[in-house]
């Protein structure tokens, strides 16, 4: 697992023709690395908004009561896992429109390792900065949309062209799936638990 992702992040276009070519048994055994990823994003915020806390301009520190900020990680890390199966989910039910041969966990193994970026800059985390989070949130999210697009092709087994309209629409699914889950995250802390500041 820990290959595939350094690969993704220095040699993306070998990596995606290794990833491609692994059976079906092989591609079903990389289902833990989103479980196993998603960690890290968790566990940074969880340290970063308990022990570190952050300011914005010249105010104090704010921290989160750990008690608070457990019940919050947890949802977030439940929320990364199921949005990239949701996500994965909808490249399989996809394929057949752009003539690609595939099974549901082949969309899955896609989303999590396309998520790669993503879940590497929540390490950020551990220390909030707010300009430099959105920064690395900003690259990640441009990276980890250039991995779509040249992923898709490859792994899908499908032109150029269908594989960018293909991957065009896997984008469009993604901000769909991104804008539920800030409204998710406005309901829940409106009427389930906000979090509980120091």
């Amino acid at each position: 697992m820990l290959s595939h992702m350094f690969g993704l992040l220095v040699q993306p276009r070998r990596q995606w023709q290794q990833i491609g070519s692994l059976p079906e048994k092989s591609l079903r055994r990389q289902i833990p690395y989103v479980i196993v990823l998603a960690l890290l994003p968790a566990l940074a915020w969880f340290i970063g908004t308990t022990e570190v806390g952050w300011s914005i301009g010249d105010g104090a520190t704010r921290r989160i009561t750990r008690d608070s900020a457990l019940s919050l990680v947890a949802v977030f890390y439940c929320t990364m896992v199921i949005a990239v199966m949701a996500i994965g989910y909808f490249i399989h039910w996809m394929a057949k429109t752009y003539g690609a041969e595939t099974y549901p966990m082949k969309g899955m193994v896609i989303a999590g390792f396309t998520a790669t970026p993503i879940f590497l800059a929540g390490v950020a985390g551990f220390y909030p900065i707010l300009w430099l989070d959105i920064l690395l949130a900003t690259l990640a999210v441009a990276y980890a949309v250039y991995l779509l697009y040249l992923g898709i092709p490859i792994v899908m087994g499908v032109s150029e062209e269908r594989g960018f309209l293909f991957a065009s629409a896997i984008v469009t699914v993604s901000l769909v799936v991104a804008v539920m889950v800030m409204v998710g995250t406005v309901l829940f802390w409106s009427f389930v638990e906000a979090p509980v500041f120091h």
